[in-house]
């Protein structure tokens, strides 16, 4: 009996307390909730050492890896268990890209600071299959410890059932041997999460010398994640995606992919360069991005909800600017790495990375200033020249002067500052691709256009650049002057060539005009039909009229060598006259001001809106005319419907 006075004494006691159980019992769930913190970059091209740019409308220097490692030293301190990942890009955008394929420098650099898991973007395969291939194996044979790479979307199949290139083979040997794969499933902590690779359908228009197929980016992840809720237990599922988010979020890819994939946790987007101040939700799924060239890193925390799902408990975009100390091992990697491209790669060209070609007191525009403000830019104007200096200075001319050089605003990858300008800040500011030679650099092309495709050329820069900044036109010895308010496609309202001495000539029609450019915005050049549905046309063409099928056969070469787009304005920039007397060349004062290349037009006059139409004016004028008739004999159609059903009606 004693016992079970005992018993029901000790159940008296538990059910007064009960209460104040519960509740203590509630806090402590709340606290014990599971947490994982996450650092992040993307988009880092190849920017391993810190640098000087214009940033926030700044001259500001900031950057580099030796700074990422301390930031990401200082998370682990204080969560031993905190993951490292990259969404993409992570080379071609500096003078180390050059040793990408013998060295890996971007690929071993990320496992330096510890990035345990990255993806692949459109720029990891600039120097075609057999350099990804090489980086690959470089970065494998080096021994050093390497991030992961996942990539889910690749059609392996497709390409087996077609029988395997020669290109796509040499990437699914490497593929193998560094074992890439859909996914990986890691631990941090408590935390069981899953980290996807994905690859976006704009990265893939962006690769033209990509040889891979690739399936639907929110297909291919939606089947990943069913295979890992089948056959992996995990708390977590973050998506490292190099797909991008857009101000049109019916475009936005990694916020469609959000939305059709609500399992996905969060997504580290990278590709657009979006610097993300507070996450995009979109449901249970956030998106985050921090930025281009390490400029800033993105660090984050997330904690699981009672239902299971997680939501970004602490969000920061961290500057990497001096005041973030350099780790000293870092450091040492990165230089030992700078000091191989002189004896590796600029020999060759006769330069060293730090020779001074020209001495500026110029203030050049910045990237932003290209993106934001759509008109004539004084580093357009220099780099577009310098492509028309190269080729008529070559050692070989023929004597055939260029009558246009185009310089999309999508390659231009940096600004020059005052002071000095080195071949590292030339390079870093069109450091693009490879030619077929195999040396780094994209080479310039020549083609041939008809006065009619420089006018089309003319309206699409006017009409379609807002959409598609990237693809914004700077020329040399064309000038253009638009109205934005005028009917797309009809926006320029002045359009002519300008000789070697200045002097204005009028376009003709159906002559062919050599027009000279870079061997990656010639590939690209089929978008534009493509966007357009046909409707807008350009057929680059030889001397002779044929059209060109293979933009190689044009590139434009100096006694058999490749001339390079980044040589030519290396080549200008030290032509310049030499006017302080001290052996160095100065940048002129023709590049203070601006030259109306590209003038704004902005009256809503309705004469200047109306006048002088074009073809595509008159063709859109007439579809919206047979639209309106359409319509009308519809509503007549419906009215007479309706009075024979009123008088069957009666």
């Amino acid at each position: 009996m004693m016992y079970c006075k005992k018993g029901l004494a000790g159940l008296l006691l538990a059910a007064m307390l009960a209460p104040q159980f519960v509740g203590t019992t509630a806090v402590m769930a709340g606290e014990q909730k599971k947490e994982v913190d996450i650092v992040f970059t993307h988009d880092t091209h190849s920017h391993v050492g810190s640098f000087e740019t214009v940033y926030e409308g700044e001259i500001k220097e900031l950057g580099g890896f030796a700074r990422i490692k301390t930031i990401v030293d200082g998370k682990k301190k204080e969560n031993p268990d905190t993951l490292v990942v990259d969404a993409g890009d992570f080379s071609m955008g500096t003078l180390v890209q050059t040793i990408y394929e013998k060295q890996a420098v971007e690929l071993r650099m990320l496992g330096a600071i510890g990035c345990e898991v990255t993806t692949l973007g459109n720029h990891e395969f600039d120097y075609r299959s057999k350099g990804l291939s090489n980086m690959l194996d470089s970065a494998r044979e080096s021994g050093d410890v390497l991030p992961e790479i996942v990539l889910c979307n690749v059609d392996w199949e497709a390409m087996e059932q077609a029988g395997l290139g020669e290109g796509q083979q040499l990437i699914a040997d490497s593929f193998a041997a560094y074992d890439v794969k859909d996914y990986v499933v890691l631990e941090k902590g408590d935390v069981r999460m899953a980290v996807i690779g994905v690859f976006g359908n704009d990265a893939l228009a962006c690769a033209p010398t990509c040889e891979l197929l690739f399936k639907d980016p929110v297909e291919a992840v939606k089947e990943t994640v069913a295979e890992i809720k089948e056959a992996e237990d995990v708390d977590f599922m973050l998506c490292v995606s190099h797909s991008g988010t857009w101000e049109d979020e019916s475009k936005s890819e990694d916020e469609i992919l959000a939305k059709n994939v609500p399992e996905l946790d969060l997504i580290i987007s990278g590709h657009t360069h979006s610097e993300l101040a507070e996450p995009i939700i979109h449901g249970d799924t956030a998106i985050v991005s921090c930025g281009e060239y390490t400029k800033r890193v993105g660090t984050l925390r997330m904690r699981q909800r009672e239902d299971g799902r997680w939501e970004i408990a602490q969000y920061e975009l961290v500057p990497t600017y001096p005041d973030t100390e350099e780790d000293a091992a870092t450091q040492e990697k990165v230089e030992d790495f700078k000091g191989m491209v002189d004896s590796q790669f600029l020999v060759d060209f006769g330069y060293t990375s730090d020779q001074v070609l020209a001495q500026n007191d110029i203030s050049f525009s910045s990237l932003q200033d290209l993106e934001l403000v759509h008109t004539e830019h004084n580093l357009g104007d220099i780099i577009s020249d310098a492509y028309v200096y190269a080729v008529e200075n070559a050692g070989d001319y023929n004597g055939e002067p260029v009558a246009v050089a185009v310089v999309p605003s999508g390659t231009i990858r940096d600004t020059y500052l005052p002071g000095d300008i080195t071949v590292d800040d030339v390079f870093t500011s069109f450091s693009l691709g490879i030619g077929p030679d195999g040396v780094p650099g994209y080479p310039l092309i020549e083609v041939y256009l008809t006065g009619e495709e420089l006018k089309t050329a003319a309206e699409i820069d006017a009409s379609v650049s807002d959409y598609m900044k990237t693809a914004r036109l700077y020329c040399s010895r064309m000038n253009l002057t638009y109205n934005p308010h005028r009917m797309i496609l009809n926006k320029v309202t002045d359009l002519y060539l300008t000789d070697a001495n200045g002097e204005r000539v009028e376009i003709e029609d159906d002559k062919l005009y050599r027009v000279v450019a870079d061997l990656y915005s010639g590939q690209m050049l089929s978008a534009v039909t493509d966007m357009s549905y046909g409707i807008l046309s350009i057929v680059p063409k030889y001397a002779d009229g044929t059209p060109i099928e293979d933009f190689e056969d044009v590139i434009i070469t100096e006694n058999g060598r490749e001339l390079k787009a980044w040589d030519a304005i290396a080549r200008y920039m030290s032509s310049f006259p030499d006017t302080d007397g001290d052996g160095i060349a100065n940048v002129p004062d023709y590049y203070g001001e601006l030259h109306d290349r590209k003038v704004v037009e902005d009256s809503r006059n309705i004469i200047n809106l109306l006048k002088s139409p074009n073809k595509y004016a008159v063709m859109i004028a007439a579809v919206v005319i047979v639209v309106i008739l359409l319509a009308a004999l519809l509503i007549l159609l419906a009215v007479k419907i309706v009075k024979r059903i009123r008088r069957k009606g009666r």
